[in-house]
């Protein structure tokens, strides 16, 4: 009787594990992406209250409403530069609409929807593929919960302001990169782990194809 007992405990155990390893994918995704989205808002709070704007006309000496008097065609604030790293890192606010290449010209309010919308379906696709990828898959699910937690993190400015707040500006000499946000350094991350994700299922694929190959070959199923 021990021993047809000792017999049934791998087996029973092994579904418990999948299950474990199931709530483990899930409780990534909850709490990297939180935190990802805390960190950014907590930046972009800071950056909206302690970085200086420089008013224009009747503005010049009192305060400037954010975003409302740095948009618009004649906007009556402008941000100051503050030297981080000299050279090379600087703080300046910025209120962005987010339309690449100038998407959707004029019309913020169906930029501002539309993409919300699409930080919406993002999410949802993270959401689904996590469901979709392997408990073994930890470097997906890093991922998949860093790049949830950017798009929600601009998500919020989005459905809030309109615009979304970046205060981060990269400077190397005279070039300026374009000043980003907390939200964007996770997508960034999250994106390149996916890539690396991308690259191991390649190698497992290709290594699972071979090992059946080989098994094939030992069978005599195959000749090469």
């Amino acid at each position: 009787m021990s021993d047809a007992t000792e017999e049934k405990q791998p087996a029973a155990a092994a579904p418990a594990t999948n299950v474990a390893l199931e709530k483990l994918k899930w409780k990534i995704f909850i709490i990297v992406g939180a935190l990802s989205i805390i960190a950014d808002q907590v930046t972009k709070i800071w950056a909206r209250a302690a970085l200086p704007l420089k008013g224009t006309g009747s503005l010049a000496e009192g305060a400037c409403a954010i975003p409302t008097d740095m948009v618009g065609p004649r906007p009556r604030c402008f941000a100051e530069t503050v030297p981080f790293i000299d050279g090379f890192w600087d703080w300046r606010l910025s209120m962005n609409p987010g339309s690449a290449f100038g998407l959707f010209g004029s019309n913020q309010g169906a930029a501002r929807v539309f993409l919300s919308v699409v930080g919406v379906a993002a999410v949802a696709g993270m959401v689904w593929m996590l469901k979709k990828s392997r408990a073994d898959q930890k470097v997906l699910h890093w991922a998949l919960a860093l790049v949830a937690g950017g798009a929600i993190g601009n998500l919020i400015d989005r459905i809030y302001y309109g615009y979304v707040t970046d205060m981060v500006l990269w400077r190397y000499q005279k070039h300026e990169w374009p000043v980003f946000n907390v939200a964007d350094v996770v997508l960034v991350v999250g994106v390149g782990l996916m890539f690396i994700d991308i690259q191991k299922e390649t190698k497992r694929e290709k290594a699972e194809k071979r090992a059946a190959q080989e098994a094939a070959k030992a069978k005599g199923l195959i000749k090469y």
